[in-house]
């Protein structure tokens, strides 16, 4: 029995429309890989574009499409303010499907991410936190087996204490956390591979 593919179809009306640009796409170097329930098409393992089906319409959206110089000006950010990077180019029909300028927008895609072109999430500071400053501040052996954690490790246990609300929170919190600190052990490492 085949295995059935997952497909970004969400109302299950594009499935022509979508297998015509899937075999455009097939056409180049991307590799076809399935994430956030559906096909998103990679070059050197980084993502390139994906597409979908939606009520109203099918698209291609190019996870960096901001780079595009859009000649045919067809892109479009799909949530004005929110998105910075993504843009998609919608179809309502086939017939509006031409393969040589969604190859050529592709290629410029492909070409946009060897070159290293992308936007890189904004760094937040880490959240601080008074009560775990000074229990870090008293214990010179808890502040040495926190300082090697890497700094995503750090900023989970400040962000962990910071947004304890209660003083009884707090410190039932640092209870919690003080032996995995000094073991070296991070605070979500459970849920890592």
């Amino acid at each position: 029995m085949e295995e059935k593919k997952k497909v970004w179809d969400k109302v299950n009306q594009w499935e022509d429309e979508l297998r015509i640009l899937r075999e455009i796409i097939h056409k180049t170097e991307l590799v076809e890989t399935n994430k956030w329930g559906g096909e998103v098409y990679t070059v050197n393992n980084k993502n390139v574009l994906g597409i979908g089906g939606f009520k109203n319409f099918f698209t291609i959206w190019f996870i960096n499409g901001v780079f595009l110089k859009d000649e045919a000006k067809v892109l479009i950010n799909a949530n004005e303010g929110v998105t910075k990077g993504l843009r998609q180019w919608r179809f309502s029909s086939a017939e509006e499907i031409n393969e040589k300028l969604i190859l050529h927008y592709i290629n410029e895609a492909i070409a946009n991410e060897k070159a290293g072109l992308s936007i890189k999430p904004e760094k937040k500071e880490a959240m601080k936190c008074d009560f775990f400053e000074a229990e870090l501040s008293k214990d010179n052996t808890l502040k040495n087996a926190f300082e090697k954690f890497t700094p995503g490790k750090q900023k989970e246990f400040w962000e962990f204490m910071a947004t304890a609300k209660q003083e009884k929170t707090k410190i039932s919190r640092f209870e919690k956390i003080k032996l995995m600190i000094i073991e070296g052990i991070g605070l979500n490492d459970k849920y890592r591979k």
